[in-house]
């Protein structure tokens, strides 16, 4: 497979304050990562890196962010805005709050697909339709047609990743997509995004705080503790014998996730 991100020796910082520290690793093309480690470890931070979502008081002060030939904190506001949607997409954890609530869900993604793709809401509706039949929502219309306050936690979640979807990018960045989800419901969200990768072929950096989730997803993992990687490689190698102490308290931690 061909590379498609790569991260070298990235530094991030938080008003001065080093938060990420010399992290590197590649992304594959319909490679899943999933970046693990306890709060506050840099996870989040590390993925908002590449879609320029450090906010003002962050940025990368070492390092390079490659995608398609390009470095990413080398590009423009405007640069980085024509990439994130078409090319980087993201699912938040808390999927709702991305949604106006005095909007129907169809109205905000054909918003942001005619910010990149302008089309007629007629052609934009059908092509999301089709996109939804794909990640097996059985009625597509009213998901459209409703609120966001009117779906489920879970609904709202889903209806995250076919939002992040809508434009078709090469890479998903999905940070904490399933953690404020009951148990079966994650199940769900694993298996739609897993779903996607297989349709779609994109590649997706996984950010949990929980082993199972990235140990029914990933094919490989990233650790990080305290901002620093502790341990890298494929799934099974890293869950089966791992390396350092902390993914071995990790592990004890969470309950494992079995793939299906």
């Amino acid at each position: 497979m061909a590379e498609i991100l790569r991260y070298e020796h990235v530094d991030i910082s938080y008003n001065g304050s080093l938060t990420v520290r010399d992290v590197s690793f590649t992304l594959e093309e319909g490679e899943i990562l999933g970046v693990v480690g306890e709060s506050g470890s840099g996870k989040s931070t590390l993925i908002k890196a590449a879609m320029g979502l450090l906010g003002p008081s962050g940025m990368v002060t070492r390092g390079d962010i490659w995608y398609k030939g390009q470095n990413l904190p080398d590009l423009s506001d405007r640069e980085l805005r024509k990439l994130n949607g078409p090319d980087l997409g993201m699912i938040f954890q808390h999927a709702g709050s991305s949604f106006c609530p005095i909007r129907t869900v169809g109205a905000q993604l054909y918003e942001a697909a005619a910010e990149h793709e302008p089309q007629s809401p007629k052609k934009f509706r059908k092509q999301a339709l089709e996109l939804l039949g794909k990640l097996g929502f059985e009625n597509g219309r009213r998901i459209l047609d409703s609120y966001p306050f009117e779906l489920s936690g879970g609904m709202q979640q889903r209806v995250g990743i076919a939002a992040a979807m809508i434009l078709n990018p090469s890479v998903l960045l999905a940070d904490e997509p399933t953690s404020a989800l009951d148990v079966s419901v994650q199940k769900q969200v694993v298996e739609e995004m897993l779903l996607v990768r297989k349709t779609f072929g994109t590649s997706i950096i996984l950010v949990a705080h929980n082993i199972g989730v990235i140990g029914a997803m990933a094919d490989k993992v990233l650790v990080l503790k305290g901002g620093e990687m502790v341990e890298y490689g494929e799934t099974q190698q890293v869950l089966n014998a791992p390396e350092s102490a902390y993914t071995r308290t990790l592990m004890s931690a969470v309950l494992r996730l079995r793939r299906s």
